[in-house]
């Protein structure tokens, strides 16, 4: 939509936390100058966009007028499942906001402490026990990507850069970028090759629970699971099987099925599994605003928005 002259877009900011809600606005309003930009706090506004993730449960009832909703975070499944969205209003998603190079350390970090076996020296340094074990030369071990999109992309990269091979999973058979990318009917090899397993794929009703007992056991024995993207995207018993019986090694999980991890859950305690709180890439304000100002800009010229959400899609 085009706005005459004069007038000022209303930008309702929505995030979880006080002191992370003041830099969006505050960067925000580097950008988009001319708008006049708000933190929601559970008051009845009106605003034409709204940037942000997890709104409250009543923000599509008090705050009305929105064109679009710009999620701050790559995935949108929040926002897909929240009660309150307006089935026609349209969601753009961040496509980095300075995510990838996060992502891609985190992951190359994990990847590495597998192939080098750091987790059994440091068994053995606990033990005292001096022991060199065998190299497991990059060429056998083959990374498998679930998911290759923006993130995906930037990850696979790097870690072709150090000399391993890489595959992934998507949506159809095709080579993409140097990278041999195994469609659904292809899923069965993917996972016989995959001996790290990436998870880098969005939530969807196709996705949820796409990592059980049945494609964990089809994996190269004793492999590694890395999961970055959602925690739904695992069924959580049948990964702790596949550790507790030596079918895979362990896993590095940064996301879960609850959030924060509950006391007691077995991950907590597990020897095979690593976990962190969800940081392995956290949305940096200043670069995530110019990218969510921009199209922004966009949307008020009636020009095309890249990153919008397809709902059949769930991404």
């Amino acid at each position: 939509m085009l706005y005459p002259s004069g007038m000022k877009p209303r930008i309702a900011i929505t995030v979880p936390y006080p002191d992370y809600a003041r830099q969006w606005r505050d960067e925000v309003a580097t950008y988009l100058p001319e708008a006049e930009i708000f933190i929601d706090e559970g008051g009845t506004a009106v605003a034409d966009y709204a940037i942000g993730w997890k709104p409250p449960a009543d923000f599509f009832e008090r705050v009305t007028g929105l064109r679009a909703f710009l999620s701050a975070a790559a995935g949108v499944d929040h926002l897909l499942a929240h009660p309150g969205m307006p089935a026609d209003l349209p969601i753009a998603r961040i496509e980095d906001g300075g995510m990838a190079v996060q992502m891609t350390e985190y992951c190359c970090a994990e990847l590495f402490r597998y192939a080098q076996r750091r987790g059994q020296y440091e068994e053995q340094q606990a033990q005292g026990v001096w022991k060199q074990r065998g190299y497991t030369p990059r060429r056998d071990i083959t990374v498998g990507m679930f998911g290759i999109g923006v993130l995906g992309h930037r990850i696979a990269t790097a870690i072709r850069g150090f000399g391993y091979s890489v595959i992934a999973a998507a949506g159809s058979n095709r080579v993409e970028d140097g990278i041999e990318v195994l469609g659904p009917d292809r899923r069965d090899d993917f996972f016989a090759r995959a001996r790290v397993l990436i998870l880098v794929a969005p939530l969807t009703e196709a996705t949820r629970g796409i990592i059980n007992r049945e494609t964990l056991g089809r994996m190269p024995r004793k492999s590694w699971l890395i999961n970055v993207a959602r925690g739904g995207l695992v069924v959580e018993p049948d990964l702790i099987a596949a550790i507790d019986s030596g079918q895979l090694l362990g896993a590095s999980l940064d996301v879960f099925e609850t959030e924060p991890l509950p006391a007691g859950h077995p991950f907590w305690t597990h020897p095979g599994v690593r976990i962190t709180p969800h940081v392995a890439a956290i949305t940096l304000p200043d670069q995530g605003a110019a990218q969510l100002a921009a199209k922004i800009r966009r949307w008020m010229a009636g020009e095309p928005v890249s990153g919008q959400v397809r709902r059949d899609r769930g991404y």
